[in-house]
């Protein structure tokens, strides 16, 4: 599991391993970081395509002939602007939230056990019937390198790689292996949230006024629109939980999951999250910049 050290991935991993005879392994920047009792952490910088590779090899290496039954693509980040870089050169927060992810989903998913469940955590923001920022075109190369910033930038770079999350876990549902395997992919929403950590390289004056916006006028949309009622991060960690644990699927032929005043309901993502062309894109175009063939 990723993200586990902030916002609802805390509580979420928290559920996760009160099971019985769970053994939970999380990647983690600081693995000092106060974790439940029993949770095993290893160093992962999702920034860094070689950090994902390390972190997957120490995986299986623990592991040994073991199966992975539930893994969680959790992590995620929010910058202030499009202008930061990773270790690889590409714009941080769609390295971190899809590149960093998409690898690590590759290069474990051939040692899940059958029946497995992969749920990877994006985002109604990808939407543009929920927010006008969503990507309404996709464009991986301008996403990984691009040339334009400016106010609004980090939102929209969230928003697209959020996106790429939904576009990945259609991928895998497609693909043989995980249908011969009956494994199930899930991409969870947990809904506008407070308590996380999402912005926090951001101005104290833009901190600020966000938590002005989710207070007032967040509020006064969600009478009309529910999608912006704020939930807690106790409530997101705990539903996350439930999606990872099997005890909230979806229906037939569905993978999206969202949460919606604090309950999970089932819409159709975006038109473009359900594009095959975009679909396939993504993938081959992720592989050749982590090096996948």
């Amino acid at each position: 599991m990723t993200g586990v050290t902030a916002g609802l991935g805390v509580h979420a991993v928290q559920h996760i391993a009160a099971r019985p005879d769970t053994r939970v392994i999380v990647g983690a920047r600081e693995t000092g970081r106060t974790l439940p009792r029993g949770v095993e952490a290893i160093p992962l910088e999702l920034g860094s395509l070689a950090s994902v590779r390390e972190f997957a090899d120490a995986v299986m290496r623990r592991l040994g002939d073991a199966r992975i039954d539930i893994l969680v693509l959790n992590a995620g980040m929010q910058t202030a602007n499009n202008e930061r870089r990773s270790a690889d050169g590409y714009e941080l927060t769609f390295a971190v939230n899809h590149l960093g992810h998409y690898l690590l989903a590759r290069l474990l998913a051939p040692h899940m056990a059958e029946h497995g469940r992969l749920v990877i955590t994006t985002s109604e923001m990808h939407d543009p019937a929920v927010t006008p920022l969503a990507p309404k075109s996709l464009d991986l190369q301008a996403l990984a390198r691009p040339s334009k910033s400016g106010f609004g930038s980090g939102i929209r770079a969230y928003a697209a790689s959020k996106l790429c999350n939904l576009l990945t876990a259609q991928s895998f549902v497609a693909l043989d292996d995980v249908k011969a395997r009956q494994i199930d992919v899930i991409a969870f929403t947990p809904g506008l949230t407070g308590g996380t950590s999402l912005g926090r390289d951001s101005s104290r004056f833009m901190r600020v006024f966000v938590t002005f916006l989710m207070r007032t006028v967040f509020r006064l949309i969600g009478l009309f629109r529910p999608e912006y009622v704020m939930g807690t991060a106790e409530r997101s960690g705990e539903a996350l939980a439930e999606v990872s644990l099997g005890v909230v699927t979806p229906p037939p032929g569905r993978i999206y999951i969202s949460l919606v005043k604090g309950e999970p309901v089932f819409p159709d993502p975006s038109e473009l999250a359900r594009s095959r062309d975009a679909r396939d894109r993504v993938w081959r175009e992720s592989a050749a910049m982590v090096g996948i063939e």
